[in-house]
């Protein structure tokens, strides 16, 4: 389980909430009540409470934070990631979050979308990779028919590994200039959904500057790769429940869905319900799943405990 400092604050005792309390919860712990983000400082106090978030809004939502979001203290009128390039303070939130990579205070994933970020906290960034990422990092990864990644991928990894940290620009001259953007971006992408590369810095001119993450951060890959999936998706399913205070099994299966079956996710949810880490709360007319409150102690159990 994941340490009390990365669960963050102990649950409040709720037995029954109305959706908008709910909601204004979610608010409070997403920076949507008003309470924007202003600083590098801020920001990474942000991902380290709420462990993980989406860069921008999708279309098709997700029930996790965004950085954009609790950039601007409101969800009203935010840019997706096609949109981002046009705005200001998109664009001031991204560089905060390019900081935060350069420092491994926060990585990258692509679960949802490559063009849309997925960011984790550092402080669980070995848990998501448990679940996501390879148990061999080092090894070059091989083209089809014999596994998931096509030739492209393959010498993309090969190029990243012998001269990262490289920009795409870089990696196109040196794969050919056959090589269209879109098919460099999707082989990239095969790498990243497995965690094997990472983008770990960007400007201007260039664009994105892509690692190996074994490399990149030793420590976290090393921290990963000891961990079992069971553990890893035990602590990451309390940590989704702190940053999401309550959601029906549904939300919790669709959402680790994305990264193991939802058979393994179903498992999860009913040991620690067993286990009486988890519990359910009333939220308007849903029973929802929380994390189960620390006892409150009664007044005879303090004098007990004084005597």
């Amino acid at each position: 389980m994941l340490s009390a400092e990365c669960q963050g604050a102990k649950p409040q005792v709720l037995l029954f909430m109305t959706d908008q309390e709910l909601k204004q919860i979610r608010d409070h712990k997403w920076r949507l009540d008003g309470h924007a983000i202003r600083t590098i400082e801020d920001a990474r106090a942000f991902i380290e409470s709420v462990g993980f978030c989406l860069m921008y809004p999708m279309r098709q939502q997700v029930l996790v934070p965004t950085f954009v979001g609790a950039w601007a203290g409101s969800a009203e009128k935010l840019p997706t990631w096609q949109k981002a390039f046009d705005d200001p303070s998109a664009q001031e939130a991204k560089e905060v979050v390019v900081r935060l990579l350069r420092e491994r205070s926060v990585y990258e994933a692509n679960p949802f979308d490559e063009n849309n970020a997925f960011l984790v906290a550092a402080s669980i960034f070995p848990y998501f990779y448990a679940l996501v990422g390879e148990r061999n990092p080092k090894q070059p990864p091989r083209p089809k028919p014999h596994s998931e990644y096509t030739q492209l991928a393959c010498d993309a990894f090969e190029l990243i590994r012998r001269e990262g940290p490289v920009s795409k620009q870089k990696m196109q001259e040196k794969l050919g200039g056959s090589v269209s953007f879109a098919a460099l971006d999707h082989a990239l992408g095969e790498l990243w959904s497995r965690l094997r590369i990472t983008r770990v810095d960007y400007n201007p001119s260039e664009g994105a500057f892509w690692d190996v993450l074994y490399r990149w951060s030793p420590d976290a890959v090393r921290d990963g790769m000891n961990l079992s999936v069971v553990e890893s998706l035990t602590a990451l399913l309390s940590k989704y429940l702190d940053c999401v205070v309550a959601a029906d099994q549904q939300e919790l299966e669709t959402f680790f869905g994305n990264f193991v079956s939802r058979s393994r996710v179903k498992e999860a949810i009913n040991a620690l319900i067993a286990a009486r880490e988890l519990s359910f709360v009333r939220a308007g007319n849903r029973s929802l799943i929380q994390m189960t409150p620390a006892k409150v102690p009664s007044e005879r159990d303090r004098v007990v405990h004084r005597g």
